[in-house]
């Protein structure tokens, strides 16, 4: 991998942040914020850097050698992006989550319809196998969408275990981790942990994320190394797919209550005119313009930085 030169590591640590906003909220992926800011295939590079021959060099050349197979300045500035968004940010996106739920997901909604776009012109010499892998992965996406809600459990294995399957979604662009642990039940108590500052349910938790994080990034590398189209079009399906579940609008078709707290078991998409004289729909509208073109943004912000 390439040396960076001159990197502004302020960027990359709002880079982080933007990624662990995007992660704390059910629908929304911080791997799509990563691959639409540029920096998807270097953070799988850098995690998946971080093995035996690693562990070598610190051993018979040093820390300095060590930390720059690692990539250590790069993770060290997005990953305390990531960690400083999840703390400070969890609460008021929970707070827009139940109050402003609307204009949250609109912002979002604009944001991730234009990574399809981004995507669509990373993937070069489309072939029809690239279509089809794209209709696999809206169909996943979609299925995934669809699954029920599972009770919440605190059990230290299943929240170890969430925060494994999580921490996969949750670097693949269109799929959520935050709706991963939605489904499995796990959101809500990872959610108040880190809201009470619970440090055994956070290092369990953290535990499950690195141990996923350390196994999947090497698939995920794999594949984009050997068969790049392909991949990029299924991550493009994910994203896709995605649209459905973070759409606005929606009308609510079934709830739980689970520990005195309403959960939507399952909902259905309307158009914004369904919410006559709602004021909300000029400034919702607005939010999916901004969020759709900051993405645009972003990626002539990442050209120069690589040119």
């Amino acid at each position: 991998m390439q040396k960076k030169i001159d990197r502004n590591y302020m960027v990359l640590f709002l880079k982080g942040m933007a990624m662990g906003a995007a992660d704390v909220v059910p629908g929304v992926s911080g791997g799509t914020i990563a691959f639409i800011s540029g920096i998807y295939e270097e953070l799988l590079e850098s995690i998946n850097n971080i093995n035996l021959t690693a562990l070598k060099k610190w051993k018979h050349e040093g820390v300095k050698s060590f930390w720059a197979h690692i990539n250590g300045n790069f993770l060290t500035a997005l990953f305390l992006g990531i960690g400083v968004s999840v703390i400070s940010l969890a609460k008021g996106i929970s707070w827009l989550l139940n109050h402003e739920t609307i204009l949250l997901w609109s912002f979002f909604f604009g944001l991730v319809l234009a990574s399809v776009v981004f995507i669509g012109k990373s993937i070069k010499n489309k072939r029809p196998t690239d279509y089809i892998m794209a209709v696999i992965g809206i169909a996943v996406a979609v299925g995934i969408g669809e699954l029920g809600v599972v009770e919440n459990s605190q059990q230290p294995l299943y929240l170890f275990l969430s925060g494994a399957l999580a921490i996969c979604a949750m670097i693949l662009p269109g799929i959520s981790g935050a709706f991963i642990l939605v489904l499995l039940g796990s959101y809500e108590p990872i959610l108040n942990a880190v809201h009470q500052r619970d440090l055994l349910i956070i290092a369990t938790v953290g535990a499950g994320c690195i141990i996923g994080l350390a196994s999947f990034s090497r698939i995920l590398k794999w594949t984009l190394n050997k068969f790049k189209n392909q991949t990029l079009s299924i991550l493009m399906g994910f994203i896709i797919g995605s649209l459905s579940k973070i759409w606005p609008w929606k009308e609510v078709v079934s709830t739980k209550i689970v520990r005195d707290k309403e959960i939507v078991l399952a909902s259905k998409n309307v158009f914004p005119w369904d919410f006559l004289g709602d004021a909300q729909i000029i400034a919702a509208v607005l939010l999916a313009v901004f969020g759709f073109s900051l993405i645009f943004i972003l990626e002539k912000s990442a050209n120069k930085k690589t040119t």
